[in-house]
């Protein structure tokens, strides 16, 4: 195996410590935090090198991109988790790979991801007043989430969300650990949370956030040619 990327294990390191020090503020266990790497625009041999330094989840957003790569590390110990845009046309090929997929926000794409096999999903918030954005309304969630639980293969875990451009994080992840708390009432084993990013994680920890969806903070820049 060749040399790891330069820095890429001091990143790594330097975010599972951050992770570590923000679990501590808010008394939650590291442990129970789940770190997705976001690996799109990476090559399969950055995940080969993750994988060496003990990474276990990855995230990929563009199915064009994640179908031939994930084919290509197949003999890896891996969870691959979608964490992109998903076009209802596309979800049976995206399930076929991904074995949790975050960004479920509409019943035509909940009714394209039944499966036989056991899947995991994670419903999108949209905490915008852009209705183009990704994900659903607040208004729309318990119809949603009901959507999932009655939906062969399907898991609801809990709750995904992007904190808005220009906002304030923590308030946003307030929000959404609001909203999984009334969905805990309907669906009381939907308790995980994935949100914050390489510049929000801290304050989505302290909100009580299960996965987080890290990517350039360890990966370093995308390739140029990406």
């Amino acid at each position: 195996m060749a040399a790891h990327q330069p820095g890429l294990a001091e990143r790594l390191e330097s975010v599972r410590g951050r992770i570590v020090d923000a679990a501590r503020e808010a008394g939650r266990d590291a442990e129970a935090i789940t770190t997705v790497v976001v690996t799109k625009f990476h090559p399969a041999v950055l995940v080969r090198e993750l994988h060496e330094l003990g990474v276990r989840d990855f995230g990929e957003s563009r199915h064009q991109e994640a179908q031939p790569k994930i084919a290509q590390l197949a003999d890896l110990d891996a969870t691959w988790h979608f964490v992109g845009q998903l076009q209802s046309k596309k979800a049976k090929q995206v399930r076929e790979y991904a074995q949790v997929l975050h960004s479920v926000d509409r019943q035509s794409l909940v009714d394209a991801l039944a499966g036989a096999q056991a899947r995991q999903v994670f419903i999108q918030l949209n905490l915008t007043d852009d209705p183009q954005r990704g994900g659903v309304a607040p208004a729309e969630l318990d119809a949603l989430a009901d959507r999932v639980a009655a939906t062969q293969g399907l898991e609801l875990l809990g709750l995904m969300a992007v904190a808005p451009l220009g906002g304030r994080p923590r308030e946003a992840f307030e929000t959404v650990r609001e909203l999984s708390e009334r969905l805990r009432l309907r669906h009381p084993t939907a308790s995980s949370l994935s949100m914050g990013m390489s510049g929000d994680f801290r304050e989505a920890i302290l909100e009580g956030a299960t996965h987080l969806r890290v990517g350039t903070a360890i990966t370093g820049n995308r390739p140029a040619h990406g």
